[in-house]
């Protein structure tokens, strides 16, 4: 049977060093489980708490369960895997601690920090990709990050695709999947940062099925990444100006998605995303909305 979850990204909570306040864990876990959603994300460390109990207490309080938490690492930069690897194991096992066990770690890039990656995000052309060295370091890097994380807590990795770093494009996808181990990492399909880094989610979907391990919901607004190309908008005015927009209202096919979901019995989880910056927009009111329109999908 497949959940809905949210996460705490949808309210603001970002990676980023970004102006504006985002609400605190209490506010969001409230509202994640207010608006009808079974289950969360982690956030960064330290966004939740990091003692074992008291997570397990927060999320039993509400009834909501926990399906994973983002780990950005700039992986193609060799000197920092060690301390990637070190948040990475240390962040799964808060997770197992806290019985978690199904669980992921979300490896990215270190999305935002790559000036021509975050200023050309929805239009990267291939002299801003990565050199074969650099594919190398970054496809080892995150095998031995997968693995270490595995080895130590038992816990799976998945590969999040974001527009903004360096894996963003259908090309870039394919590449990383093809250089690292499908034992030890799988990949969690955004729709929406599949779609604004110029692919089709749904075609993705059946391309990379057997490393689909998690999957995010997040609509893209297809007018608006028009506008962004044209007016060469970096990665955060894109956001600002609602590239991802409500479930429903933007490019994204769903019902196909939902449909080819169903086809192939999948039975995870489903976290919607939509993506803001901290203080943009009424983050409750969007997530209700948005899984009332997941509803209309028979979910």
């Amino acid at each position: 049977m497949i959940k809905i979850a949210n996460a705490p990204c949808s309210w603001g909570v970002l990676e980023f060093e970004l102006e504006g306040k985002a609400p605190d864990y209490i506010q969001v876990l409230n509202e994640i489980k207010d608006t009808g959603y079974e289950g969360t994300e982690l956030g960064d460390w330290g966004f939740m708490p990091t003692d074992p109990n008291q997570l397990d207490a927060e999320l039993k309080k509400r009834e909501l369960n926990l399906l994973g938490a983002f780990v950005p690492v700039l992986l193609k930069d060799k000197s920092k895997l060690s301390k990637g690897i070190e948040v990475a194991v240390k962040t799964a096992r808060l997770m197992q601690s806290a019985g978690y066990k199904d669980s992921f770690i979300v490896l990215a890039d270190e999305n935002g920090t790559i000036p021509v990656r975050t200023k050309n995000a929805g239009r990267i052309t291939e002299q801003m990709e990565l050199s074969s060295e650099e594919w190398k370091i970054f496809c080892d890097g995150a095998n031995q990050l997968a693995e270490n994380v595995k080895k130590e807590t038992g816990l799976r990795t998945v590969f999040h695709h974001h527009c903004g770093g360096y894996i963003e494009t259908p090309k870039e996808v394919n590449i990383l999947l093809e250089n690292t181990d499908p034992s030890l990492l799988g990949l969690v399909l955004d729709m929406g940062h599949y779609k604004f880094g110029g692919g089709d989610p749904l075609e993705a979907l059946k391309l990379h099925w057997d490393r689909i391990w998690h999957i995010h919901f997040k609509d893209c607004d297809e007018n608006i990444a028009i506008e962004s190309r044209k007016n060469n908008w970096d990665y955060f005015e894109s956001v600002r100006n609602g590239v991802f927009c409500e479930l429903g209202k933007g490019s994204v096919d769903f019902k196909s998605i939902k449909d080819e979901l169903v086809k192939r019995n999948y039975n995870g989880w489903i976290v919607v995303e939509q993506d803001v910056l901290p203080g943009m927009g009424n983050p409750k009111e969007c997530a209700f909305r948005n899984r009332q329109y997941i509803k209309t999908l028979g979910l």
